[in-house]
């Protein structure tokens, strides 16, 4: 069976290296490598070259360096979406299995902070909750768009010594009448 789009972008590793290429950015495999230390560097390359096979990810550069060609990737515009469309052709069981991979990859994030040496989740900011509220379509879509309008801001930022890199999870349901 041929895998789609979300089982290529939904594995773990893969998801974290098109994490690193979001808005823009053109990095080299040690470049992407040195955003992902735990990933050993034979699988780095293997889920590059995935990537790449589903033209998720694209070679945009090619640099000379001492004797050998190193590739600068970009993702290919917007191909690392999975739009609308692809979500409406999935069944309930493919939405189940889609899901578990979501939800494989936050638990492998929260025990990767969890197996840290030194963790303070409130100082952190961290923690896991659920909330649940009452709000019209509308109220609803602005909400949603004030939080992708926050969210992408904070994606914008650039790497420092005096920012952490957080990573912020989303699982939305609703109830119909």
């Amino acid at each position: 069976m041929k895998e789609t789009k979300a089982d290529i972008v939904l594995h773990p590793v893969r998801m974290r290296i098109v994490q690193t290429l979001i808005n823009g950015k053109k990095l080299s495999s040690q470049q992407i490598g040195g955003k992902l230390p735990d990933i050993p560097q034979a699988t780095l390359y293997r889920h590059i070259n995935k990537l790449l096979d589903a033209n998720i990810l694209k070679v945009v550069a090619e640099n000379p360096v001492r004797g050998t060609i190193e590739k600068i990737y970009a993702l290919a515009t917007d191909s690392a979406s999975i739009t609308a469309e692809d979500i409406s052709n999935w069944s309930p069981e493919e939405h189940k299995n889609y899901f578990m991979k979501f939800i494989t990859t936050v638990k492998a994030d929260f025990e990767k902070y969890v197996s840290q040496k030194e963790f303070d989740m409130e100082k952190d900011g961290a923690g896991y909750r659920q909330v649940s509220f009452y709000a019209t379509d509308e109220e609803y879509i602005e909400f949603i768009q004030h939080l992708q309008q926050g969210v992408m801001k904070l994606v914008e930022n650039e790497d420092s010594p005096t920012r952490r890199k957080r990573t912020l999870s989303t699982i939305i349901t609703t109830e119909n009448k």
